[in-house]
């Protein structure tokens, strides 16, 4: 069992650039693929950014890209998302997400384990 806890979310004005941290239980987090996902209001909850086990390898979404950027801390079991130039519309439920499978998919179903998510709210 894993447990994944979100935090560093809050009210940012747009341009911002607050940093997401999410911290996981267990031994084992260096053996999961892990992702942050969000659901916005009247949306889908879709894939922002995704980094293999070692953190060699990272994917992230095009409506994030070049502006946000994900990394982990395997000897803390901590996993971030760095967000740079918020706008309005990044405004969302931020969750993470760790997956047994040994390569990033963007499917919210792959992923085993799920934090409770943190609300960014950009303000413009």
């Amino acid at each position: 069992q894993v447990q994944l806890v979100e935090s560093g979310g809050g009210l940012v004005q747009a341009g911002g650039s607050p940093r997401l941290f999410c911290i996981a239980s267990g031994r084992i987090f260096i053996t999961f693929t892990m992702a942050w996902f969000r659901h916005a209001p009247g949306k889908e909850r879709e894939f922002v950014a995704g980094i293999k086990c070692s953190g060699g390898a990272t994917y992230s979404a095009e409506s994030v890209k070049g502006r946000f950027t994900i990394s982990r801390d395997n000897a803390r079991n901590t996993m971030y998302l760095q967000m740079n130039s918020l706008k309005p519309e990044d405004t969302a439920v931020y969750y993470c997400a760790a997956s047994r499978r040994h390569y990033i998919t963007t499917v919210s179903r792959d992923y085993d384990y799920w934090g409770q998510g943190t609300q960014v709210t950009v303000s413009s």
